[in-house]
């Protein structure tokens, strides 16, 4: 059985409340918001509904923001980097077929 430690240390554990997410993203929560709609995260939700982050969502807010605020509109940096995580999987799943 996972230890609460254990899941703090996995990438993909929502660790984060919608407020402690933008605070070390130094963004808003609409902009979080806004991600969500523009399909780049899908936090998962707590029982009373509330929004919770992952590292690696937050990972990927981060780039957005980064991308934004050098001036690509919301909705390209989200296509960029969802097509960036796809590509860098298709080439971590074709380096494991050629290994095998």
């Amino acid at each position: 059985m996972a230890q609460p430690d254990d899941m703090l240390d996995d990438e993909d554990y929502p660790a984060y409340t919608m407020g402690r997410a933008a605070e070390i993203l130094g963004c808003s929560q609409d902009f979080l918001r806004r991600l969500g709609a523009a399909k780049l995260i899908d936090p998962q939700r707590s029982s009373g509904g509330h929004r919770r982050y992952s590292r690696y969502q937050l990972r990927l807010a981060a780039r957005a923001r980064e991308m934004c605020d050098q001036g690509t509109d919301l909705a390209s940096a989200c296509r960029i980097i969802i097509l960036e995580d796809q590509l860098e999987e298709a080439l971590r799943r074709n380096e494991r077929h050629q290994q095998g």
